[in-house]
């Protein structure tokens, strides 16, 4: 059976993509990764676009099925070849419709759309579509969207934190589906409790249990804030400055450490620490006077030098004030607090209530395990933070082991209760245990949430919009904090586990549980493969992020909570980290021996997956464009290069690469070259065994035969001009991995950086080849704008140019495209066009003049007017070069670094499609025709609607 292209190797909507994954960023309350962090999420839009275009066949795949069709109606060959190619655009387009729709956050609920592209997948599987397999399964991004379009899902992952959160996302809601919650409170609902809706209420009612049971166990170390007025109020949180002691021995004060004094920047609600230092000590109270205010944000006594006393001045070193962090001498200040106002925050002078409030022994039984010591990741341990407890305030550490206690007891409650429900409402939730096992691991995330904020290293963010507590992990490291701020557990505020359990149940609500339940198993990524899964991954890059390490801070809460439930998952005491694949110079011998260990652990990983490779649908990989150069052999290599190099020793062809960034606002930087997305997605398939060699010309041959084809495709897909050189390395690498090497000369084979190069020259040289379909004027406003710009340059120069596309440079002039005066010529830029341009009261009409006037009616206008423009000039230039044209001018754009004419034509091209979607509307309303030749053809006038 022959092997058909699936729509992923051919052809996706990436701007639509994109554009869904950057707005993703924006989206929280029910969004998955609200359930528990993990780093360097795929976003969902893009992993459920990626899935849906593995599996369902390009329309080029049938187009002997399409041909047939025609034939059978009797019609000539040449037109059965127009018919058949016409169909497969417009079918491709509908394809890119449909995932367009898919990506859309705002369509979950639009359950005909999601049927429709179940039975799409259906149909292109021949109604048996493979499970899908992501072994480096991490937040579970791809096994949930796989999940989401009715494929049964599996995922694995060597850390059992990773593990669990995939468990809650793939396993648990499929289980308990359209289940009533067990809670003696549940009421009935009308329409039935749907999806996890009946979980997630149970998780809301017994994490409610759970907040007033702390809060009657130790609420009592959470006291209320006095406003001025006399009235209590609840503490949102205590703002902790860390403190050393002066070195200067005349001086020897308990010196604070502050990044900033700045607590709140609202307008005419400002408000900030003022330190006064008296008779020794300093003494803290809030500030409310903007002309009496810090100057800058980081005005406080610590900088990126080190830190400074505020009594006498003299400069601290961090070098100090690491000594003592290691030595166990940095105490803590109570500088305020931040109390709940009406519709804003209260912030209140410290006082001895709250100050002995806090000043409480640790409980007993604390989290067990020492930090790793990894620079400019874990910095905590050059200031003698060696252990995970010492990551907590004493207070925290209570509050913490209570509600991780609590769990368990409201774990028993759940399966008391779901056993009374099971013997009053036969075939509820029959497996109790299981159902209540469910429950605590949502109540042990929850507990999570809350440690990301209830730590000394979470700190105030001051900024007018927020005025809260930061989590630990705004960034993938456990950086030192210098002042700190302490939430309150039990206010209704982020950081309390009110506001956690809140968040938790949204996601709950918002997870697929349809279809088969999924699996999570913790395991080795390179024994997991097998012919019956398909794989999709994001494996780790390199050492951009110790997971490991990092999810440590979670794990010891989860073990505590949840040991007794997942005894295998938290056999440990933390995360194992020998055989993670992550290059950490730290652990495996500098940074030569973490390469090496890095490099070889992913062959291994693709080794075997090629192995067990299926020859029906190429496998999906995410790289993550965020490295540095390495060193290989002595020749400098990018990360990039690597994983190629990779990909095609251990026997793949790679079939196609596809930027995909959730970073739009970008998208211009580095543009033109092969670093340019946040991350790759590559397709490959297993190259045969047997595969050939061949030599360095007839690989730049094949290149230059195969490219222009797939480049026409590529640009008939709508890629963005931006992304054309990066999607270009697809097809180009799928010639190169084709073959078992590639020679030199001398026999030596040929490495992936040479193939990038050539890859690269022959699309530059495909691109300006195109040039020859255009117009003579259009030929010179080409040759003129890649040499020259928009610049003045000598009238000479012009004819020059002229003579050698067969015109003269008075009809350049007369068709509106140049100026030409006084021995001088230039091209008209869009700075000196306007609107209301008629092409059809032009007497000399190119290419070049309609695609400036459309691409600057579309930025300075609208779609419908660039559109009007376009099918004005129709019966002189066909609407397709325009678009190819807009390529061409883009990528000559870019070469002369010249961003703003380069984004004019990006911006036509990637919204090309809502331009013909308007000349339709100008066709039927009788504006002019599109085509002349549409009209020759016997076409079904839906065919072209």
């Amino acid at each position: 059976m022959s092997v058909r292209r699936k729509l992923i190797e051919v052809s996706l909507p990436l701007d639509e993509i994109n554009a869904q994954a950057a707005r993703e960023k924006s989206i929280r309350h029910g969004h998955p990764s609200t359930l528990h962090l993990w780093w360097a999420r795929r976003p969902l839009a893009a992993a459920r676009c990626v899935l849906f275009a593995q599996l369902v066949d390009d329309p080029a795949s049938r187009e002997d099925d399409i041909a047939e069709k025609y034939r059978a109606k009797g019609l000539p060959e040449d037109q059965v070849e127009k018919m058949t190619s016409a169909e497969v655009i417009i079918e491709r387009q509908r394809l890119h419709d449909m995932l367009a729709k898919l990506a859309n956050w705002d369509n979950l609920n639009d359950e005909k759309l999601w049927n429709d592209a179940r039975t799409e997948i259906q149909k292109s599987c021949d109604g048996n579509p493979p499970a899908i397999l992501d072994p480096f399964a991490g937040g579970g991004t791809i096994p949930l969207e796989a999940q989401r379009l009715g494929l049964e899902a599996h995922a694995s992952d060597l850390n059992p934190v990773a593990v669990l959160i995939n468990k809650a996302m793939i396993e648990i809601p499929p289980k308990f589906a359209d289940m009533p919650p067990v809670h003696p409170n549940a009421q009935d609902k009308l329409l039935g409790w749907k999806g996890a809706q009946g979980l997630a209420d149970d998780v809301r009612y017994y994490g409610t249990w759970m907040k007033a049971e702390a809060e009657k166990r130790i609420g009592h170390l959470y006291p209320k804030a006095t406003l001025e007025d006399g009235a209590e109020a609840n503490v949102i949180a205590w703002i902790w400055a860390r403190t050393v002691t002066c070195p200067n021995p005349v001086c020897g004060i308990e010196m604070p450490l502050v990044r900033s004094w700045w607590l709140g920047k609202k307008k005419g609600k400002e408000a900030y620490v003022v330190p006064e230092v008296v008779d020794g000590k300093v003494h803290f109270s809030i500030g409310h006077d903007p002309k009496q205010a810090p100057t800058k944000d980081n005005d406080g006594t610590v900088g990126r030098q080190g830190g400074h006393c505020i009594a006498c001045g003299s400069a601290v070193d961090f070098t100090y004030i690491r000594s003592e962090g290691q030595a166990q001498r940095i105490g803590e200040r109570l500088m305020g607090v931040v109390a709940e106002g009406k519709r804003c925050r209260v912030y209140l002078n410290p006082t001895p209530t709250h100050i002995e409030a806090a000043d409480i022994e640790p409980p007993s039984r604390v989290p067990q395990g020492e930090l790793f010591d990894w620079p400019g990741r874990i910095n905590v341990v050059r200031y003698g933070i060696t252990k995970f407890s010492q990551l907590f305030t004493n207070r925290q550490l209570v509050a913490l082991t209570t509600f991780s206690d609590l769990v368990g007891e409201a774990r028993e409650r759940v399966l008391a209760d779901a056993d009374t429900r099971a013997s009053t409402s036969p075939g509820s939730n029959s497996d109790a245990a299981a159902y209540a096992d469910a429950v605590a691991t949502y109540l042990a995330m929850t507990l999570s949430r809350m440690a990301n904020k209830s730590t000394t290293i979470a700190t105030w963010d001051s900024s007018s919009k927020m005025e809260a507590v930061r989590s630990v992990f705004s960034r993938q490291a456990l950086p030192m904090s210098w002042d700190y701020a302490e939430a309150n557990c039990f206010a209704d505020s982020s950081g309390s586990f009110k506001a956690d359990i809140k968040w938790i149940c949204d996601s709950i609500e918002a997870l697929p549980s349809t279809g088969p339940s999924g699996v999570a198993r913790q395991g080795d990524a390179a024994n997991l493969v097998s012919t019956t899964l398909l794989l999709s991954t994001d494996p780790p890059y390199y050492d951009n992020i110790g997971y490991s390490d990092l999810s440590d801070f979670f794990y010891v809460w989860l073990r505590r909570s949840l040991k007794a439930i997942y005894p295998d998952l938290f056999r440990s005491l933390l995360v194992p980290k020998d055989e993670e694949l992550v290059a950490n110079p730290y652990r495996h011998n500098g940074r030569s021996g973490a390469e090496e260990f890095f490099e070889d652990g992913f062959r291994s990983v693709f080794r075997h997956a090629r192995e067990h490779a299926r020859n029906d649908y190429p496998m999906t990989v995410y790289y993550a464009f965020k490295q540095a150069d390495t060193k290989a052999s002595g020749t400098a290599s990018t990360g990039w290069e690597t994983l190629l190099e990779g990909m095609v020793r251990e026997g793949w062809e790679v079939t196609a690469t596809w930027p995909m960034r959730s970073e739009l606002s970008n998208r211009m930087l580095a543009s033109g070259t092969n670093a340019l997305a946040s991350s790759i997605v590559l397709a490959l398939r297993p190259r045969p065994k047997d595969a050939p060699m061949i030599d360095k010309r007839e690989f730049r041959d094949e290149l230059r035969k195969s490219l222009p084809e797939r480049l026409r495709e590529l640009q008939q897909g709508a890629i963005a001009p931006v992304d054309l050189a990066q999607a270009a390395i697809g097809p180009g690498m799928g010639v190169f991995s084709r073959y078992r090497r590639v020679l030199e000369a001398d026999g030596s084979s040929v490495t992936v950086r040479e193939a990038l190069v050539m890859i690269n020259t022959v699309l530059d040289e495909v691109l300006s080849e195109q040039e020859g379909d255009y117009d003579e004027v259009t030929r010179w406003c080409i040759k003129w704008f890649g040499q020259y710009g928009f610049t003045e340059q000598a009238y000479g120069i012009a004819e020059t140019l002229a003579s050698a596309v067969n015109t003269s440079v008075a009809t350049v002039e007369r068709s509106g495209a140049a100026w030409a005066h006084g021995g001088k010529a230039r091209l008209l830029s869009p700075d000196d066009l306007e609107l209301g341009y008629r092409p059809d009261r032009d007497a000399t009409v190119t290419t070049w003049e309609i695609t400036l006037h459309a691409a600057f009616a579309l930025r300075v206008a609208s779609v419908d007017e660039a559109a009007r423009i376009v099918a004005q000039a129709s019966d002189r230039v066909e609407p397709q070069t325009v678009k190819e044209l807009a390529y061409l001018c883009f990528s000559l754009a870019d070469k002369r670094k010249d961003s703003q004419t380069a984004q004019l034509y990006n911006d036509l091209v990637t919204s090309w499609p809502d331009v013909t979607a308007s000349l339709d509307d100008l066709k039927r309303a009788g504006v002019t025709r599109i085509f002349d030749s549409q009209e020759e053809l016997p076409m079904e006038e839906e065919l072209w609607h």
